[in-house]
């Protein structure tokens, strides 16, 4: 097992720097500088936060579906540590994505939970990553936890394929947030506070992704010393 790389130890205070810099601007453009929503009002702000999440979530969800595969071909640790890392900020950026998703949404359809397509299958992918992260406390040893959490690690890529369909097959209540064409009636303020909510939400992954591989990374070398000394 080789160690943490070198770029990225060197990386991660920078990235953590530019990340809360960027948060700091961000911020300072969807409270100050965009205009509120005129039939939503302030609550329309987490809008800023739950389509970058939800975009993140995708992402992290790709990385997993990677890291799954390759971990299934190769069975090499460090493909299953880069699943660990996926999964978790998949994890993250999902429960912001449900937490956020019902409060916008309460003041549109009068309550805070219903059972509309993309909303029940963003819920699954949330049981999905949920379950990758348990099966790998409870399993009998690492590899057969690392396989089973490779399982549902392709199963959420799936669940992301019907989640973006689910509005087209089931015809759920989940709004088109931007339509084509759309653009050119959204204030600029608000594409400007959007573009920048999304680049920073770019940050915040990177920088979790590196720090839990990392932590795997770590986690697994310290497991080696241990049984080593064991012996």
């Amino acid at each position: 097992m080789s160690s943490t790389p070198n770029w990225l130890e060197r990386s991660l205070y920078p990235l953590l720097v530019l990340t809360t810099a960027g948060m700091v601007g961000a911020l300072w453009l969807i409270f100050l500088h965009a205009p509120e929503e005129k039939v939503m009002g302030a609550v329309q702000k987490l809008f800023y936060f739950h389509v970058p999440a939800a975009i993140m979530t995708y992402a992290a969800v790709a990385v997993l579906l990677i890291g799954s595969i390759a971990y299934l071909w190769t069975r090499d640790v460090r493909w299953d540590n880069l699943s660990i890392a996926a999964t978790e900020c998949g994890l993250f950026f999902c429960g912001m994505v449900l937490i956020t998703g019902p409060i916008w949404g309460r003041p549109a359809w009068g309550v805070w939970w219903t059972w509309e397509a993309r909303l029940t299958t963003t819920l699954v992918l949330w049981i999905l990553l949920a379950a990758a992260i348990l099966v790998r406390s409870y399993a009998d040893n690492r590899e057969l936890g690392a396989r089973l959490a490779s399982v549902l690690g392709i199963l959420a890529a799936i669940d992301i394929y019907i989640i973006r369909k689910a509005v087209e097959w089931f015809r759920g209540m989940h709004p088109t947030v931007f339509k084509p064409g759309a653009e050119r009636d959204v204030d600029p303020a608000i594409g400007q506070a959007f573009g920048a909510t999304s680049l920073v939400f770019i940050l915040l992954f990177l920088l979790l992704l590196a720090v839990t591989y990392r932590e795997a990374q770590l986690r697994d070398r310290a497991e080696r010393l241990t049984q080593a000394l064991g012996r």
